[in-house]
């Protein structure tokens, strides 16, 4: 109802009131009727206040199931009957009460479909965020803002994002490692869990789609399972609060060209966000050389995502969020590479000319219900979909001449689940959550491996080679339950406890049950400590695991020195965390986090081939520890955060997938605690802004002790850093409207190092990282 229609009413209680004949006290009257929709749906608990032409409260009540409300005993006048319901706009009706005669009306409610809708999508958002507990674990939280704000802004891939959070380690083909974990990252949008692809070059979530995204580590409460190096959990923009988008143009060195555009906004109860990229370069991964122009190293790559939402009820909301990313690579060459073995035919080829190609396909789709009974009740059931593909093509000629193998792998997983969370508030000082999911996947592996015959030391035999297919399929499933308690001991004391129950039916059948227990302390209003435990069951990635049979390459160049084949086991940890957070004034907070893990079959990964599919396998003993030190600032136009973190991961004794290894290596493993391959004993990373009238200057940056290297991981790559400058102007043009055009340096000291040198556990060939480069962007907001 608007103010004029108000106005109105309010003149009219007026002229009534000044016009009504005087009634003695004593005479009485009922004045009720019915509350009902557009539709002539009865509204039930709608709220009616009756109000006296003084302006004094004259009688409250509530509709019945009926629509139905009765006010006794009034006196004799005119009143003016508020009528307001969630989901409804206020409406205002006059009544005049005569003596001893009861009045009826039908009072009919609009639906509010402006500031309501918002109230109630923030009502659900808010119910949603309360299914995710982050009770004793540490959070690092990045907001769409801080990521505006990184030099590259929404264009900075994900990885890089990632980054810029305390204890995570850069690596090769935007691999990621969070305190000292190879990946072991859950992905989680709008609190579903997104199935992990199969690992590849490519991102395949986009920046972009960030409102907000939090990176959970530590010991998390009993939600969390499988992926729990750390969780990303990120809340994606929506149209709920308005209507925009924007067109982002961006480009320079190495050929860069990427087009993206995004648009969301609200039609009634119905709100939706839309994204897309497409983009091409000439660095689609790390050079093998020290070359600032890498051979055969182009790039395509495309991404598009979705979520829409429609608001059943003022407290129920059904949504829908797809998305997609395909990638296409060409792998870098080497040049100068000696020749191993001889090929009928061929006399010499040059390795700068290989052309070996690597593509990428990954697919989800969500549909989720989620709600609130608006006081004690959450709540959000899921289904969700995702099919993933990769396909490495080799070169047939110059693989064969420098590997001893040209190998065509094609592998694809589809995964496919249910996943529900509750919340009930039992009482001011427990919240109870429990929660299931259950996922069935199904993964084929097509490889077409063609090799020369050789004697049983692995020499070459014949320069004739021959092909042989190696082809399998598996289904298997994932299952979990969990229930916790978060008890708000007094205001300054919450410890969250719970139980976890987790199972597997893979290539191995394995289960456990996992307790949790996280507490915060606030010792003063400035200074919180947390601390918690938590025993982890991380099974590994399903789509990485294959049953190949090694005898069938006997007698061939692809055969392995070392013919066992343990199946690779889940990994079991226990682990622990403790940590400490300081406000300093208004403006500065500094965090101090330590953890330490013990893991039994710890996990990790390795790229035993040209193909870029990681192999898992099994430490039979492991050991994580380190800690972090983090300090973030902010006041008015000037922010910065600096973030340093001490790391050591170590092993013991490979006892699954040993045919990858070599039996000098195996043998020191199994007596010899050695470095992960991604350990890295010092990782840092930084950054500021500074705005300046329309200007914004902003830069990042990370630092590095170095990966390991060498026999065993015995050695170790030398100290890195990177820093990333840009300026950003923002025009508010006559015609355009708002524009943001943005000047980017990577690299901007142009050092030039290696994040690896092609030596190590699982490490396969050589990479170094980015080289110094200039791009600038446009993007126009709408």
């Amino acid at each position: 109802m608007n103010h004029r229609t108000l106005a109105a009413q309010a003149a009219l209680l007026f002229a009534s009131a000044v016009t009504t004949p005087h009634v003695w006290a004593t005479e009485i009257s009922t004045i009720g009727g019915t509350v009902h929709d557009a539709g002539g749906k009865p509204i039930a608990r709608a709220d009616i206040a009756l109000t006296g032409a003084n302006g004094s409260s004259a009688g409250h009540t509530t509709t019945d199931s009926r629509g139905h409300f009765e006010l006794q005993n009034i006196a004799p006048g005119t009143y003016a009957i508020g009528v307001t319901a969630a989901g409804f706009a206020k409406t205002t009706q006059i009544a005049t009460a005569a003596s001893s005669t009861p009045i009826s009306v039908a009072i009919v409610l609009d639906k509010d479909t402006t500031l309501d809708v918002q109230v109630k999508a923030k009502r659900l958002d808010e119910a949603r965020n309360g299914l995710l507990p982050e009770t004793g674990s540490s959070i690092y939280r990045i907001t769409q803002a801080d990521i505006q704000a990184m030099p590259q802004g929404s264009n900075t891939p994900l990885n890089q994002v990632l980054l810029q959070a305390p204890g995570v380690a850069d690596d090769s083909y935007g691999q990621l490692h969070v305190r000292g974990d190879h990946a072991d990252l859950q992905y989680r949008i709008n609190g579903i869990m997104i199935p992990e692809p199969i690992s590849g070059f490519g991102q395949s979530l986009d920046t972009r789609i960030i409102d907000q995204v939090n990176l959970l580590t530590g010991a998390l409460p009993a939600e969390y399972g499988y992926r729990t190096a750390g969780i990303v959990d990120i809340r994606t923009k929506s149209g709920d609060f308005g209507n925009g988008g924007s067109i982002d143009v961006y480009g320079g060195s190495h050929q860069t060209l990427q087009t993206s555009a995004d648009v969301y906004g609200s039609k009634g109860d119905f709100s939706y966000f839309f994204s897309g990229s497409l983009g091409e370069n000439n660095l689609g991964i790390e050079s093998p050389t020290a070359s600032p122009n890498p051979i055969h190293d182009h790039t395509r790559q495309g991404n598009a995502f979705g979520y829409m939402s429609y608001l059943i009820n003022p407290l129920t909301r059904v949504s829908v969020m797809f998305g997609t990313s395909a990638n296409q690579f060409e792998i870098p060459n080497t040049p100068g590479l000696t020749p191993a073995y001889s090929l009928a035919g061929t006399s010499t080829f040059d390795s700068a000319n290989l052309n070996e190609t690597q593509s990428e396909l990954n697919n989800f789709a969500v549909i989720a219900l989620q709600g609130t009974n608006g006081a004690a009740l959450d709540y959000q059931v899921a289904l969700f979909t995702r099919y993933t593909r990769t396909q490495f093509n080799p070169d047939p000629v110059g693989d064969l001449i420098f590997n001893g193998v040209a190998s065509k792998d094609f592998h694809n997983d589809t995964a496919n689940g249910l996943q529900a969370d509750t919340t009930y508030r039992l009482n001011d000082s427990h919240t109870l959550r429990a929660g299931l999911l259950f996922q069935q996947e199904h993964a084929q592996f097509n490889d077409s491996v063609t090799v020369f015959p050789a004697d049983a030391d692995g020499n070459q035999i014949s320069d004739i080679p021959f092909t042989l297919a190696d082809s399998s399929s598996k289904t298997g499933y994932l299952y979990s339950a969990y229930l916790q308690d978060e008890w708000k001991i007094n205001s300054r004391l919450t410890l969250n406890y719970g139980l976890r129950y987790d199972g597997m039916d893979e290539y191995v059948q394995a289960n456990q049950l996992s307790p949790r227990i996280g507490l915060v302390f606030k010792l003063t209003p400035t200074t919180t400590f947390h601390a918690g435990y938590a025993r982890y069951f991380t099974p590994p990635s399903f789509e990485l695991v294959s049953s190949s049979t090694l005898s069938r390459y006997n007698g061939t160049t692809n055969q392995s020195a070392v013919t066992q084949n343990d199946p690779v086991q889940p990994e079991r940890d226990d682990y622990f965390d403790l940590g400490v957070t300081q406000q300093i004034g208004a403006d500065l907070t500094l965090g101090l986090d330590a953890y330490y893990k013990k893991a039994h079959n710890l996990l990790d990964l390795g790229q035993f081939g040209a193909a870029l599919i990681y192999t898992p396998f099994n430490y039979r003993y492991g050991r994580v520890y380190g800690v972090e030190f983090t300090a973030n600032y902010k006041h008015d136009n000037v922010s910065a955060y600096l973030n340093l973190a001490f790391s050591r991961a170590q092993g013991k004794d490979v006892d699954s997938a040993q045919f990858n290894f070599g039996a000098d290596e195996l043998a020191f493993i199994a007596n010899h605690w050695v470095f992960l391959d991604h350990d890295q004993r010092v990782t840092a990373s930084f950054g500021g802004s500074y705005a300046w009238h329309q200007t914004t200057f902003t830069a990042d940056g990370t630092v590095g002790s170095g990966l390991r290297s060498g026999f065993a991981n015995t050695g170790k790559l030398p100290l890195y850093a990177q820093v990333n400058l840009a300026v950003i102007q923002h025009f508010n043009l006559p015609m355009l409207g708002k524009v943001d055009g943005r000047f980017v340096v990577v690299n901007a000291f142009g050092r030039t190092y290696e994040l690896r040198d092609g030596s190590g556990i699982g490490v396969f060939a050589p990479q170094y990282g980015p080289y110094r480069a200039f791009y600038a962007g446009v993007t126009k907001y709408f």
